[in-house]
């Protein structure tokens, strides 16, 4: 099911390459490497930390993401109950170090292609669509992933990570480098894709049109094991809480997973192309 949260807004341009996030948009269904690798660091700093807790700052930049959870009220109390100061960025630095230890061994054992993805960016590409992509995680952690990920049939065009630009999600610049190395141009001839508020509002932020997904998201934060086992109507409570939140952050389109995408970007060609009759 599409929700179309569009405006029309009439270019006369077509979409010209897709921007996908990974953990939990195109691998590691549930998005759980980098939850595994943040409840056990800052277990190691004596906090217990909740999924929603973790997942609440879900695909920032890995130390903002850690400063975000610092900064929670519980956190935050706790913090101070335990270690008699506020947390402060040596703190920070601290559980970042355990964080990228933990994470190197969690993240090679969530590398599996979401199911959909390879099916969808091969439709984009007979399309003449280039395929983007940026993510939280680091240069170092990517590099790692992305000969597995090759092997088994996914390699987008370009692979940004924040290092070395000014700053990551939520702000703009990875989709703008992106647009430079795909050579692709004007933003809105461009889509986002991801799995959580930080993938939608980089996409809003940058100009491009945002979409969430549901199905294998931080945001629904549920395995496909899990999502199997729930009742209707307990599966579709998460959903439309999902629903509510990328709406809110501004997505202009949810879709349940990425069988979806061609019938979005075939709308929103039309969308651009002149009123819709």
């Amino acid at each position: 099911m599409i929700i179309d949260n569009s405006m029309t807004i009439k270019t006369g341009h077509k979409i010209q390459a897709v921007i996908f996030d990974w953990a939990g948009t195109t691998i590691d269904y549930g998005c759980f490497a980098p939850v595994e690798a943040f409840i056990t660091s800052f277990k190691m700093s004596g906090i217990d930390l909740s999924i929603g807790e973790v997942r609440a700052p879900m695909g920032l930049p890995k130390k903002e993401h850690i400063r975000k959870i610092l900064s929670g009220g519980r956190v935050r109390k706790l913090w101070i109950s335990i270690h008699g100061s506020s947390p402060e960025e040596s703190d920070v630095d601290a559980i970042y170090k355990e964080f990228d230890r933990f994470l190197m061994d969690s993240v090679m054992n969530h590398v599996d292609i979401k199911p959909h993805t390879l099916e969808a960016v091969d439709s984009l590409r007979r399309a003449g669509i280039k395929i983007g992509s940026t993510t939280g995680y680091t240069k170092e952690t990517m590099e790692m992933i992305l000969p597995d990920v090759k092997r088994n049939g996914y390699s987008p065009d370009c692979v940004l990570t924040p290092d070395n630009l000014p700053a990551g999600r939520p702000s703009p610049w990875m989709c703008y480098q992106n647009a430079i190395n795909l050579n692709v141009f004007p933003m809105h001839s461009i889509v986002k894709v991801g799995d959580t508020a930080s993938d939608i509002e980089e996409g809003i932020n940058s100009g491009c049109w945002s979409i969430g997904v549901i199905r294998g998201s931080s945001e629904l934060g549920l395995s496909l094991r899990e999502e199997r086992s729930f009742g209707e109507k307990q599966f579709n409570l998460r959903r439309e809480a999902a629903i509510r939140t990328f709406i809110s952050f501004g997505a202009h389109f949810v879709i349940d997973d990425l069988r979806e995408l061609d019938e979005v970007i075939e709308k929103i060609n039309q969308i651009m192309a002149g009123p819709l009759k």
